[in-house]
């Protein structure tokens, strides 16, 4: 900012200072106006190719402070801009560099291969919960579009080299969501020839890329259109529900309770225990809406007396300030008793 109002100050004097000198030349010479602009770039510019017209001695007088005037504002232009290119591309490099060991430093994190309207939905998502991610795209255009502070690799997704680079070792899941369905089909293959247990989640424009989808490794494949085709379907059939769970699922603040999803961890005081003994009603005001096992399994509307066991899931529904602290509590250890 320091700069560009340097760089602002001499443009303006530079500015200035021809406008002096023009009407200095046309009212002390009585030239054109056109002849004493003239007579003043050519000063400026240190060319030297003469006077335009013969100069009186008031008008040499005029034009020795014109050229010291305006050498020094000149070189001062060109430093300026030259120092404003400079730091830059000098900011480029290192912000580049700044990014790269931003990336190599994440762990359980999210790869957002594509960055079109579903794969910047789904970092906008992920940004405000917030999860660790990076994008991938090869159109450095797209990613230009995108949160500035957002990780982001220039790229072919599908490229061993640049899933490496992304990280997908140590990342938690990946979304192929690319505009094409062979891409996607090509980015699932590679992701999981280097990781066989990242999750990955893939977009699908076509039916048939589906199956393709699926058989190359893809956990969870989703159709933007068949997905909004139904959310039509459902807003006409049940509009109620639909706006319930939009308001029940989002973090816009207008709605004062939301659906969670809360890991149980292994050593948590929650483990072990029944639904009601828990207190998570009782202490938090929350409603357990289900149970999903490390297995895969979902219980439904629980009883008080079914136990919650480590590594599950609760599906909660609660004010957002309670769901943070059930939180807490589910990831916190038992303390040893002594």
């Amino acid at each position: 900012m320091k700069r560009l109002r340097a760089l602002q100050a001499c443009v303006a004097a530079v500015v200035l200072l021809t406008a002096v000198g023009t009407a200095g030349f046309h009212y002390i010479e009585g030239w054109s106006w056109f002849d004493s602009f003239y007579m003043v770039v050519i000063t400026f510019s240190t060319i030297g190719y003469g006077e335009v017209h013969p100069l009186s001695y008031a008008g040499r007088v005029f034009n020795v402070g014109l050229i010291i005037a305006g050498v020094v504002v000149v070189f001062l232009l060109i430093g300026a801009l030259t120092q404003a290119l400079l730091e830059f591309e000098l900011g480029k490099v290192f912000g580049k560099r700044k990014m790269e060991r931003e990336i190599a430093n994440l762990k359980d994190h999210y790869i957002i291969c594509g960055a079109g309207r579903v794969g910047s939905s789904v970092a906008l998502e992920l940004a405000r919960k917030p999860y660790p991610f990076v994008i991938v795209e090869s159109n450095e255009k797209s990613l230009a579009e995108l949160d500035p502070k957002w990780p982001a690799l220039v790229g072919d997704a599908a490229s061993d080299k640049i899933l490496r680079q992304a990280g997908i070792e140590r990342a938690r899941g990946l979304v192929a969501a690319t505009t094409t369905d062979a891409t996607n089909i090509y980015i699932v293959l590679t992701a999981k020839s280097i990781k066989s247990s990242v999750k990955i989640i893939a977009r699908a424009s076509e039916e048939r890329a589906e199956k393709h989808l699926k058989t190359a490794g893809a956990d969870v494949v989703i159709s933007p259109y068949s997905a909004a085709a139904h959310r039509i379907a459902q807003s006409f059939v049940r509009p109620n529900v639909v706006d319930f769970l939009d308001l029940a699922t989002s973090r816009s603040g207008t709605f004062e309770m939301l659906i969670e999803e809360i890991h149980v961890g292994e050593r948590s005081p929650l483990a072990e225990t029944t639904v009601g003994d828990s207190g998570i009603h009782n202490q938090f005001g929350i409603m357990v809406l289900a149970i999903r096992g490390a297995g895969g399994d979902t219980r439904f509307n629980p009883r008080a007396h079914e136990v919650i066991h480590a590594g599950d899931y609760l599906i909660a529904m609660g004010e957002p300030t309670q769901l943070a602290k059930l939180e807490a509590m589910a990831s916190q250890v038992v303390s040893p008793s002594l």
